[in-house]
């Protein structure tokens, strides 16, 4: 069984361009029209499919390799986009520039939010006084990624001080969470975006 490109005469490094015109040639040369009331009608006929698969053929395998060349391209230029975006957020938290970082965390496309963007979200979020909204997004970080000590830290830090907020018998009574107990925790936040 022949190829594709040997149907078309032509080789497999032609241009699209000579793709084309090898086509067209052919086509023009055994179109069926051209063999109306002649012994080679059929054999036209049956030529011209021929011609039009290999054609066909040609264009869908060259389709799938773009497809795959620019997947592979988009991944690599996305995950290395990613880390040098999550990189600059993470700077920007460091620097107390939570409205630049949330700017940029708001840029990222909802299919391409991972763990990392769901965490760098929680911190936003809890240094905007959201503890609740915060305390979500850490989670869904932690189920994304279950093996990050980073995100796993920070999350039962959180539900541990969840649990003795405001608990009379851990504080003494009636006195809720002192300042002290937020100024220490913010000192561990800070130290676990580092």
């Amino acid at each position: 069984m022949k190829s594709p490109y040997e149907v078309l005469g032509i080789s497999p490094s032609a241009t699209n361009e000579e793709v084309r015109d090898a086509y067209r040639a052919l086509a023009r040369k055994y179109h069926p029209d051209n063999y109306v009331n002649s012994d080679l009608a059929d054999l036209a006929e049956e030529k011209m499919k021929e011609i039009n698969n290999a054609y066909d053929e040609i264009l869908r395998i060259r389709a799938e390799e773009k497809n795959k060349s620019e997947e592979k391209k988009s991944t690599y230029q996305g995950t290395n986009s990613h880390r040098q975006k999550y990189s600059k957020i993470r700077q920007a938290i460091n620097e107390n520039d939570y409205k630049f970082a949330e700017e940029q965390l708001n840029i990222v496309e909802q299919h391409e939010r991972d763990a990392e963007w769901f965490f760098l979200k929680g911190l936003v979020l809890l240094h905007g006084g959201y503890h609740f909204d915060a305390i979500k997004f850490i989670n869904r970080a932690c189920e994304l990624d279950p093996d990050n000590d980073e995100y796993t830290t920070l999350r039962d830090n959180l539900r541990a001080q969840a649990n003795t907020y405001g608990n009379p018998t851990s504080r003494g009574e009636g006195m809720g969470c002192s300042l002290c107990d937020i100024c220490s925790f913010l000192i561990c936040l800070d130290c676990l975006c580092r």
